[in-house]
């Protein structure tokens, strides 16, 4: 720690004479400019008394000498007043560097309020605060998975060991083995998601991009869902007109399918699921609506995350990558995703253009946000 803090000590007084040195170097400059002026005047002939140009260019080398010096002292003296912002972005930077992202920038309220220096330390408060918020999400990331990762291979191995001690009624052994083929296709559709994930997050150009029914196809996701909203005695509200849409058929498919699928997950036994298709002037939307426990304020803005859950007792079914999914989706077909939570209902609209271009396909960037 004191070997890197007197580096970083010499680095700034060597930044220092640096500065000093220019400082000298204009003054060197002006004065040669000055001497040599004098000379030109004496060989042309335009000034005869030539002692007196003598004795002011002894004068003016003097006063050179003297200006010199005292400019150095001066800079070496008051130069780090005004390189003080440059070494606060400087430490900040080292500490950013070195993994410190609650690293912030402040020069203080004057020099803050001039228009450059509040750019400069507004954009480097950004990328840190940036930057922190990727590690939390880095690690959020590595627990939850590891948790969500274990936990059924936990159970698989926990099972089979009974089963395999033997001593189990015909009716144990069944219940077991169910169990164990529910956590391995729990862990198949883990791996799964995660793949399409990794698909999606990789693609910046909508291909396979076919007209079809998009009323059809929610009303096939739904079925598709029937064994979740049957067990649990869910109604479906699905009554909507029929409409068209240019997109990527399948990943949209991955839209609906993780939405109803989350809206059967989080509603208590018996309530309904609704499901509406609303015609704009330019794109759809399309609603998801589930009565059930609210989503906090403060986490809906973490809800599309990465293996963010907001039950963090994990106690619901999930692994927090549906959403995700979902996000990823729907900007690379230029739409947005919105989600509302009060009073114990909560609704997901997806904004979706009724047509993609041409260009958007072939020169699509991902859009934030």
């Amino acid at each position: 720690m004191n070997n890197n803090f007197k580096r970083f000590k010499k680095q700034r007084f060597s930044l220092t004479l640096m500065v000093a040195g220019f400082a000298v170097g204009f003054l060197l400059i002006a004065f040669a400019w000055a001497v040599l002026a004098l000379w030109l005047l004496i060989e042309t002939g335009l000034v005869v008394d030539t002692e007196f140009l003598i004795d002011a260019l002894i004068v003016v080398l003097i006063f050179i000498g003297v200006s010199i010096v005292t400019a150095f002292g001066l800079v070496l003296i008051f130069g780090k007043f005004p390189l003080k912002p440059v070494n606060q972005i400087i430490n900040e930077m080292n500490r950013l560097a070195s993994g410190d992202f609650r690293a912030r920038l402040h020069f203080g309220k004057i020099l803050s309020k001039h228009k450059t220096f509040k750019e400069i330390e507004e954009s480097f408060n950004e990328l840190a605060e940036e930057l922190e918020n990727t590690e939390m999400l880095r690690s959020d990331f590595v627990n939850n998975f590891s948790h969500e990762f274990k936990t059924p291979i936990v159970s698989i191995a926990g099972l089979a060991k009974l089963v395999n001690k033997g001593n189990l009624s015909e009716e144990q052994k069944k219940e077991y083995l169910i169990a164990i083929e529910e956590e391995s296709l729990r862990l198949a559709t883990m791996a799964t998601n995660v793949l399409n994930l990794t698909k999606v997050e990789n693609q910046t150009i909508l291909s396979d991009v076919t007209k079809f029914n998009l009323s059809e196809q929610i009303r096939t996701s739904v079925l598709l869902l029937e064994s979740e909203w049957t067990k649990k005695n869910i109604e479906l509200n699905i009554d909507f007109d029929e409409f068209e849409i240019q997109a990527n058929e399948a990943l949209l498919k991955q839209i609906w399918i993780n939405l109803i699928d989350n809206a059967i997950k989080f509603s208590p036994s018996g309530e309904a699921v609704t499901v509406e298709i609303k015609e704009l002037e330019k794109r759809y939307s399309v609603s998801v609506k589930n009565f059930g426990v609210t989503i906090p304020k403060e986490k809906i803005d973490n809800i599309f995350n990465k293996f963010y859950q907001a039950d963090e007792s994990h106690a619901s079914k999930g692994n927090g990558i549906g959403l995700a999914i979902v996000k990823k989706i729907v900007e690379l077909h230029s739409g947005k995703v919105t989600v509302e939570s009060e009073n114990n209902e909560t609704c997901f609209t997806v904004y979706l253009p009724k047509s993609q271009s041409k260009y958007k396909q072939i020169k699509h960037k991902n859009i934030e946000g």
